[in-house]
């Protein structure tokens, strides 16, 4: 007797499912053409220890998307408690490209020259390493060339059932 083909969950359910798992909210960046490219990324996560690396996984649509990978480096700014309307900002699909920083205060990243968010716990600069496919979605694995962190009593925005909360 063959064995059914499982019944593939709906986009609702998966997401939901998937929405239980909490997770920081960061915001990715990268200089393209003159011109600074963000958005609130939500899955980000480490890779390696030797060497050091990450991943940031971008949606192949966003605009954002050939931005970094024409670019081939990046910065990570995990969002402090706070942080929340910066986090709507940046996630706002059809936002203005150009000044789009200019209301989040920010510096420049030394090996990168990619916006650093001052409203963060933690940064990366990242050289992008390798590119692989992902469904919908590139999954960018970037080599960490600087980390730094803030003081620990800011908090951490974190995503959960989707909603904001805070950690810390």
């Amino acid at each position: 007797m063959p064995i059914p083909e499982p019944e593939v969950p709906d986009v609702g359910t998966f997401r939901r499912a998937v929405g239980r798992f909490a997770t920081g909210v960061c915001v990715v960046t990268a200089i393209e053409g003159g011109t600074d490219h963000a958005m609130t990324a939500n899955a980000f996560t480490s890779v390696s220890l030797d060497p050091l690396l990450v991943l940031v996984c971008v949606e192949t649509e966003a605009r954002f998307h050939d931005a970094v990978l024409e670019s081939g480096q990046w910065a990570l700014s995990v969002l402090d408690a706070g942080a929340r309307p910066v986090a709507d900002w940046l996630a706002t699909r059809g936002r203005p490209l150009h000044d789009q920083l200019e209301r989040v205060p920010f510096r420049r990243g030394p090996k990168t020259g990619a916006a650093l968010l001052e409203q963060a716990s933690a940064w990366l600069e990242c050289r992008t390493q390798a590119v692989y496919p992902g469904g919908d979605h590139s999954i960018v694995v970037g080599e960490v060339l600087t980390a730094d962190v803030g003081p620990e009593d800011h908090g951490t925005l974190v995503y959960h059932r989707s909603a904001y909360t805070r950690l810390g």
